[in-house]
Parts: C-alpha cells; structure tokens; sequence
C-alpha cells in the first residue's frame, strides 16, 4: 500500500483528528458498544469501550497485542459478559449468554486459528450440530445443496463433499465463513483472516468480503497487517490499554499515523541495518527434493540473511522443514561449513548448528501450558544438566538470559499460555539463540503477531546478521522479506524460480516468479 506521511498543514486531515475519538451517534441499526469495560482478575482487559459497526461496512480494528481487541470481540461474539456498558443490534439491546446466542442473532465470529473437524466433510462440517433430517435419518443430499449454495456464493468451485483436511487453509476459512452464513449472520468478527494467507488468497478474501458488503452484512476486520487495511475497511478504530483511543472515518489513514496511535509514540516501520554478509559459506543446499519440492540449490553466508518467497503452497515451509531435518528428503544434500550432513531428524540439524523457529508457534514452538523458563531448557538440556539431572539455577539462568534477549514480557515461572502472542514468539525464537546456533531458520516469524514485538524480532534477525550468523526467512509478507533479505529465493509450484539480490528484488521481480 502506498501512503502519504501526516501534513500538519493539511486542514482536512486536521479536521479528522480533532474528531477522531468521538463516536458515531447511537441511530444506526448495526452494532452499537458503549461504555464496555472487563476485567481479569488483576488485569483491566477493557476499560470503557465505544465501538460502532454500521450496516454494510467493514471497521477495521487495531491495536497491539494485549491492547483488548480479543476481549472486546469475544464479548461481541457472546464468549463471556461484560462487567459494565451496553451494547445494542439492529436497534435492539444485545446481551448475549454465548456464542450460540449471538450467532442465533446474527453475529459471528471467525478464528485465526481454524476449529473445523479435519476427518468430516465440509457439508458436514457446515451443518455441524444442526444436521438437516428428513423422517428421521440425515437428509445428505439437502446438506450437501445448501452447502454448496453457500460456497457458490463464495466464489468456491469445492465440492462440499471434500474432506476439510484435503483443503487449504484458505479454502478452510471460506468454510467458516460458510458455516455462518448457513447461519444468516449479519455481522462477522474477522480475527487476522490474512495471517495464513499469500497474495492471491488475499485478494479471493478481499472480493468475497467486498460482494458480502454489497449485499448488507459488515465486518469486524482484526489484523496486524497495516497495509491491508485501506484495501478492504472502511473506517479503523484503534485501541490501546484497553481503550478506544482513536476513531479514523476513513481508511485512507498512513501506516505511520496508525502506528503512532496504537503505540502511543512515533515508531516507523523501517527494517534494520543488516550489515554486509561476510565471504564464509556457512550452509550449502544442493539439489534437495523431496515430495513437495524438486532441485534446490542455494547457500548462505556468515552475516547474509536469505528471504524465502513464494506465494501459499510453493514449498517454503516443507523446504526449511527438510533442511532443519524435520521431514525426509528425497534427494539432495545439506551441508554446513563445508560438512555433509545425514540428517535423520532434527537433533542432527540441531547438533550441525541449525534451528528452526517453525510457522505455527502454538502447536510445533512451544509448550503453552509449562513455563518460558522449562521451555527454554528443553531447547538446551546439554547446558542446564549435569550427570542426567536438572539444575534448576541454571535453567533459571538460562531462561532469564533469553529473556532479556528478546525483551520478553515475562518472568521465567509464569506459563506461555499466559503471554501474548509476540512474546509467546520472542519464546520460541529465545530459546533457540541460546544455542548459539551457526544458521537460524525463521518461518513466519511475526505471523499475528503486533508492530512492536515485529520490530523487536526484526532488530534480532539484524543482530543475528550483524554478528555473523547465516539466517533465513520464510514470510509470506512481501514488504517483510525485501526489506530483511540481502538475497531472494523465490519457490512457484515446487520449483526453485530464481535467486534475486537486494537490488534484483522488487515486489513486482519477485511476484513475476512466484507466479510462474
């Protein structure tokens, strides 16, 4: 997205400012919050929460993590209750008891992370809980008609009787979307609809929500990806400390501002200084296939961070999997410093020097339910053991040490459950730079994650870089990837497409074979 920055003599958007924090009038028939406040035990989530979402728009909602954007959609979508204000629906007061209750009344929620049964059909999965029966025994072909109406009016050439788990992620979360408008919801809460996305899946999403638009039904659009948000929203309400402290009636607002706003100071989105790669070959790829991908070669130097682009499905991820020795390969060689590796698992990868910070944190990084502090030793049991036990200072230590590292907002005792997303990744990442690894593996390393943890993660990786260690990132942010990478491998379909430099790699070079 392009963006003008802030003009202090521009009357117009001064004129916006100055309203910015005042509501819309209580007229309208959509969503009205007023005066929304909950609290978690020591933890003020929301404090006096204002929020309007009128008829056939799409209101985007900002905020860092731990800002109060989950608490406030999850009381709109009947999650749990308030402790104070109102909220109103189409002109009616709305308190609903649960989740059933408010997509009873037309409000629905869609998750980041997807809730679908993978071994059922997506009819099934459509209409579970409410199977449509006739004389007593499930009516199939009547499921399997209506859901297909729905995915038709989603642009979705699926047949609906398709196991979930044979589907994209994209097409999962057209199901969900599916799902509630079998449900005739009127109002979606999107929670980073985009984070699992590449380009084009994006722009399917986008011209979905914008022809569900026309047809009346609004939105609730919660994501980190700031440059998304003129494309698709029509106005931005952004929060911080649990409050709303600024309303934009137009989405039209720079990245900058917006920034400004959610972290309370002037932050931009630049990417640190890399430093330039030294001429020591580090990792050497050769040839490696497996069944996901054929013939990649590449090799990254101390000091060089290579970036990994392609669109969803290209291969990244089962690439960086094979070479970190997570899954097999076919053929093909890795080797580090110049030594062939037999990698028979990832303890071999780890033992060479290399580690991975995997694309989905919550189910392959961490633990959610122990510590950050038993985290980190399970990353490093050859350092916090003598003679086969434990030593719990030293573990202590070690965990402090990849705390203050990646600035995590925790102590080495409190749950990762209990962190936000950002730190829940500065764990993932912490743990293993405390191996001191020789290359440094990041797959979508600030995937839903907000724009102060992504800088925080993009000063490391510079750090890394500074100080000599090989990294790669895997990102299906274009902008992240130019802006981290000293050279772009660029994967289509399985295939390797080419390697671009720094000054080889536009948006536009990099897209051309991505799409090849």
């Amino acid at each position: 997205m392009t963006t003008t920055g802030h003009n202090p003599g521009n009357a117009e958007e001064d004129r916006m400012a100055a309203t910015a924090s005042t509501p819309a009038p209580d007229t309208h028939d959509g969503l009205i919050v007023r005066g929304v406040s909950k609290r978690f035990g020591a933890t003020q989530a929301l404090d006096r929460m204002d929020l309007d979402v009128q008829p056939g728009e799409v209101v985007a909602l900002l905020g860092e993590n731990g800002a109060g954007k989950s608490t406030v959609s999850h009381i709109i979508a009947g999650t749990f209750p308030s402790d104070t204000g109102s909220m109103t629906w189409r002109g009616r007061p709305y308190a609903p008891k649960s989740s059933g209750g408010a997509i009873a009344q037309g409000i629905g929620i869609i998750h980041q992370e997807m809730r679908l049964l993978p071994d059922l059909s997506i009819a099934e999965n459509v209409f579970l809980g409410r199977l449509p029966m006739r004389a007593g025994r499930l009516d199939r072909a009547a499921m399997n008609r209506r859901a297909a109406e729905q995915l038709r009016r989603l642009g979705l050439d699926i047949p609906p009787t398709r196991l979930v788990r044979h589907l994209s992620v994209a097409a999962q979360q057209q199901v969900e979307i599916a799902k509630a408008l079998t449900l005739n919801a009127r109002l979606l809460i999107l929670d980073e609809p985009t984070a699992a996305l590449g380009s084009e899946e994006t722009d399917h999403l986008f011209a979905r929500i914008e022809a569900l638009r026309d047809e009346g039904m609004s939105f609730l659009y919660v994501s980190h990806r700031l440059e998304e948000i003129a494309r698709i929203c029509d106005r931005v309400v952004v929060m911080r400390d649990g409050q709303c402290v600024a309303t934009h009636p137009t989405a039209q607002v720079p990245v900058s501002r917006l920034v400004e706003d959610m972290v309370g100071r002037s932050i931009e989105r630049i990417f640190p200084e890399t430093g330039t790669p030294r001429d020591r070959e580090v990792l050497r790829v050769t040839d490696l296939s497996s069944d996901s991908f054929t013939g990649v070669s590449f090799s990254v130097r101390e000091g060089e961070v290579l970036g990994i682009a392609g669109i969803v499905g290209a291969g990244r991820t089962e690439l960086v999997r094979a070479v970190a020795g997570v899954d097999p390969v076919t053929s093909g060689t890795v080797a580090v410093e110049g030594r062939p590796l037999r990698l028979r698992g990832p303890r071999d990868a780890i033992s060479a020097g290399i580690v991975l910070v995997p694309e989905d944190r919550k189910h392959q990084g961490v633990l959610l339910d122990m510590s950050i502090a038993d985290n980190v030793a399970l990353a490093n049991l050859d350092r916090v053991t003598s003679r086969g036990w434990l030593r719990p200072s030293t573990v202590t230590a070690v965990a402090s040490d990849a705390i203050a590292t990646m600035t995590v907002k925790g102590r080495p005792d409190q749950p990762v459950r209990t962190l936000s997303g950002g730190n829940q990744q500065k764990v993932v990442i912490g743990k293993w730079l405390e191996r001191r690894p020789k290359v440094v593996i990041l797959d979508e390393p600030t995937r839903g994650i907000d724009v102060g943890a992504r800088a925080a993660i993009y000063e490391v990786i510079a750090q890394l870089a500074r100080t000599g260690t090989a990294v790669v990132v895997v990102s299906s942010d274009l902008e992240e990837v130019l802006g981290l990478s000293h050279r772009v491998l660029v994967l289509s379909r399985g295939q390797q497409r080419g390697i671009l430099t720094a000054a080889e790699a536009t948006d536009t070079a990099v897209m051309r074979l991505a799409t090849a």
